[in-house]
């Protein structure tokens, strides 16, 4: 008899959003090792993501895809509600409670940001007596808000009520979780300490994978792609993703570097890529006080609209170095670590000191720019200002697309995956 798993993700292909490219990535390996899988995801009416049917075909054909109904924005924003998993939830809960009715299953894993819907797995432990397993992408409760001198949250008071919500739900949650995955060790031991008693329920680190295969289709298709990243000349810095409020302090010590580096005469640009969540056509660039602050208007170039995923890898292979920033919000590892080096181009990272990226690239076996954790500093500006000049030196030589290091290609990460889905459901 086959292990039945059911995988609860509310974003899911043709809607691409950052934390559902795990499941997504991971799913062929899932079906290959004979799992029958189901994911049970949300029929958006109105999503906020970006819709790419491209992504659906890489969902393999054997995976049941189970859509709950989902209220229409054009409805709930009159409440102010546009978060899918709150505009789906009844129905949600109530189409897992069919499937796992009708269907024995071996194991539930819940893999999404949308921190409200995992305690249906407590729930459903409770009615059906099924295991549940939680991937901890962000953290559900976040004192970073709270910090003096931090931005003003997003959300306003929905961002207040969802932290409300996180504090009575996290901890009944988790405690009844068969196994904990996290992209951060500091996740796993800050809610260890908040929930002394977590620290029996086995927990495991483990980023996000490098996409080889989209990789490696991408990289096929360059020829008859059109390039996105404009010909400017000299050394071209790439840096595709949401830029958060934390990583300014990074991109000033770029930028401090860049007006350094160009002084002398050695041409450098920078080009940043979706660096914002908002609806099309509604995003604000988030560099672009800093860049008239150091007199770089034209050599930083900004898009705030999210690239289609497979745009975003194009321009990843198209940059002559990739940007890796990491944020004052310690814990957070950047997602897109190893589909950057996996990529194959050189890699420019800066961090502030104590964050969670530096020696994640010491594990891959890259360098980091540290600066300190009160503001960059000289010592910070003139290394990177080095590794510029060291860049621009650099013939651009197109390699074909790497594989991730060992142990961290999305297969690997899938394998590691299963292993922990077969204790759990042992468990159960």
């Amino acid at each position: 008899m086959s292990t039945r798993l059911l995988i609860v993700s509310p974003h899911f292909p043709p809607v691409n959003a950052p934390d559902m490219q795990r499941v997504r990535t991971s799913l062929p390996y899932f079906v290959e090792t004979g799992w029958e899988v189901t994911v049970l995801t949300v029929a958006d009416p109105t999503p906020t993501a970006p819709v790419e049917p491209e992504l659906a075909t890489s969902v393999p054909a054997s995976v049941r895809v189970e859509r709950a109904f989902c209220f229409s924005r054009h409805w709930t924003r009159f409440f102010g509600v546009n978060n899918v998993a709150l505009r789906s939830l009844p129905f949600l809960f109530a189409a897992g409670c069919r499937l796992l009715t009708r269907r024995r299953h071996d194991v539930v894993y819940f893999s999404t940001t949308m921190f409200i819907v995992l305690p249906f797995g407590r729930l459903w432990k409770m009615f059906y007596g099924v295991p549940y397993v939680i991937d901890l992408q962000d953290p559900w409760i976040s004192d970073y808000y709270d910090r003096p001198g931090a931005p003003r949250p997003p959300g306003g008071w929905k961002y207040s009520i969802a932290q409300g919500l996180g504090r009575v739900l996290e901890g009944w949650t988790m405690r009844g979780a068969a196994q904990i995955i996290a992209v951060s060790q500091v996740y796993i031991d800050t809610l260890r300490v908040r929930y002394p008693r977590l620290r029996a329920t086995p927990a495991t680190v483990l980023p996000f994978g490098s996409p080889d295969p989209d990789l490696h289709r991408v990289a096929a298709e360059m020829k008859s792609r059109r390039p996105i990243l404009p010909a400017t000349g000299g050394l071209r810095l790439v840096f595709a993703g949401a830029l958060g409020p934390g990583m300014l302090a990074a991109v000033e010590v770029l930028f401090a570097a860049m007006a350094e580096v160009l002084r002398s005469g050695v041409p450098v640009s920078a080009h940043f890529f979706g660096t914002s969540y908002s609806p099309l056509a509604q995003g604000r660039p988030a560099t672009l006080a800093l860049a008239v602050q150091y007199g770089l208007q034209g050599c930083v170039h900004e898009q705030p609209d999210r690239l289609r995923y497979f745009d975003a890898l194009q321009v990843t292979l198209e940059a002559d170095a990739n940007l890796v920033l990491g944020s004052s919000e310690l814990a957070f590892t950047p997602s897109k670590i190893l589909t950057v080096l996996a990529a194959g181009r050189p890699v420019l990272a800066i961090a502030p000191a104590g964050s969670a990226m530096v020696p994640r690239l010491a594990e891959l076996r890259q360098s980091c720019v540290v600066f300190p954790a009160t503001g960059p500093d000289s010592e910070s500006v003139h290394a990177t200002a080095g590794r510029l000049r060291s860049l621009s030196c650099t013939p651009r030589v197109d390699h074909p697309v790497s594989n991730a290091p060992d142990g961290f290609s999305a297969q690997a990460l899938a394998v590691q995956q299963l292993e922990i889905f077969s204790q759990a459901a042992r468990q159960g």
